[in-house]
Formats: C-alpha cells, sequence, structure tokens
C-alpha cells in the first residue's frame, strides 16, 4: 500500500475543519450568505483553469468540491467532472443542486490519496482550490493530485499565502470587519507560502506554469485576478512532467 494511501486511512483530515463546513452545507448555494465569497471568485478561477486546460471534453477532478460550485460550472464548460471532499453535507448539497439543475457532476466521499490508489493518471485536469489549508498535510494532498493527473496533463492549486498581509486581510479583516467569512474559517498556521508550495509541486513532478495574486477591493466589493501580487490569495497553474 503507498504511503499516502495509509496516511488517508489513518485520516489527513481535521474533524473540526470538515465539522464547520458540514454546520454550513445547506446554505452553499445561497449568494448572498457565508459562501457569498466562492461564488464571486469562482467566475475568475473558472476562466483561469479554461485559458490554460481547455476544459471541453477533458476528464477534470475537483479535489475538496465542498458544494460543488466550481465542480458544476466546469461541467457547465464541457468537462466530465468528478468531485470529491470529505464532508458528506457539502456533498449533498452538491448532488441535490446538480440534479435540479440538470448537470452531470459525479460527487464521491473519498479521500484523495485514496482517490489516487484507485485511479492513478486518469485525468487531465485536477483542481484542487480553497483546500490545502484546511488539512493538517497539504503536501499529501499535492502528491496525491500530481498521481492523479496524466503525464502532461494540468493541476490548479489556490489557496493563501502564509504573510502578516494575508493575516490582516484574509483573518481580521475578511472574518472580523467586513463580515466576508465566518470567523474561525482560516488557521494562519495552515496559509502556504509559494514558495512550499512550489517545492512541493517539484518533488512530486509538477512543473509551475504559471501564479497569480487574487485580490478584493472592499469599496467595489469586487475581486480580480493581480499576477504580480501574491501576498494574500493566490492560485498556480502546473503541469505534469512526462514519462520518461
Amino acid at each position: 500500500m503507498h504511503a499516502n494511501a495509509r496516511k488517508a486511512r489513518r485520516g489527513n483530515v481535521d474533524a473540526a475543519e470538515v465539522a464547520k463546513f458540514e454546520a454550513l452545507a445547506e446554505r452553499w448555494w445561497d449568494r448572498e450568505g457565508e459562501f457569498k465569497p466562492l461564488h464571486d471568485i469562482n467566475p475568475l478561477r473558472l476562466d483561469f483553469i479554461d485559458a490554460r486546460a481547455g476544459l471541453a471534453g477533458k476528464r477534470v477532478l475537483d479535489v475538496g468540491c465542498g458544494g460543488g460550485i466550481l465542480s458544476e460550472s466546469m461541467a457547465h464548460r464541457g468537462a466530465e467532472v468528478t468531485g470529491i471532499d470529505l464532508g458528506e453535507a457539502p456533498l449533498e448539497a452538491a448532488r441535490r443542486h446538480a440534479a435540479e439543475h440538470g448537470v452531470d457532476v459525479c460527487y464521491r466521499n473519498v479521500a484523495v490519496e485514496t482517490l489516487a490508489d484507485e485511479q492513478p493518471g486518469e485525468f487531465d485536469v485536477v483542481t484542487c482550490m480553497e483546500m490545502l489549508e484546511h488539512v493538517p498535510d497539504p503536501a499529501s494532498i499535492v502528491e496525491a493530485c500530481s498521481r492523479l493527473v496524466r503525464p502532461g496533463g494540468t493541476v490548479f492549486f489556490s489557496t493563501l499565502n502564509r504573510t502578516p498581509r494575508a493575516r490582516a486581510l484574509a483573518i481580521v479583516g475578511a472574518e472580523y470587519i467586513l463580515g466576508l467569512l465566518p470567523r474561525g474559517t482560516h488557521d494562519y498556521a495552515k496559509f502556504i507560502r509559494p514558495s512550499e508550495m512550489a517545492a512541493w509541486c517539484r518533488r512530486h513532478r509538477l512543473d509551475v506554469s504559471e501564479q497569480t495574486g487574487l485580490t478584493y477591493n472592499p469599496l467595489t466589493r469586487r475581486y480580480r485576478l493581480a499576477p504580480r501580487d501574491v501576498s494574500v490569495n493566490y492560485m498556480m497553474a502546473c503541469r505534469k512532467q512526462e514519462d520518461a
């Protein structure tokens, strides 16, 4: 058994994190509720992914899919999408919303390390967005994503940078002052520097091809991509190395 599969069975999961999102699952598709920021940034991240991977006709895995906001939008772009999460309540919300809107997405309650044992190299695109900062061992997730994507395929990550500015904006500002997110959503100690992320990617045959920041203007209440500013939120596009 692969080392990460053993880890998955022991649980590369923070039960408190899962419970936090389980409690909010019924409001996942409320565009003015607790998940409003995810709805607001989704068009930006969807276009970023589609422009670099060409979603139409691709087999796509969405890791940590939650209630399916990104999964559904990628399916609308013509991808064959599988979404996985360890929270059953968010998955039920995702399944219900997809059924109500006639969207074909396969949702599974399975650890990414376990799926990497089952289906190595079977996906053209793997996305893992706003998830790594909620698990005990994010490097294990990066490795599993690399195992799941085919050689030459693309993996996308997004997370929060571990900087004083990120603490000020993503926690103090977003959670306590502006109320964009529920208090306690993020733990600063789990934020990940881009250099750390890039090192994990290189270790697992993922070449970082591009990174961009994501910024929020509280006056206009709009998000935008900011390639030169990764001090708070950032996304990475990585290409899996071809087999030797």
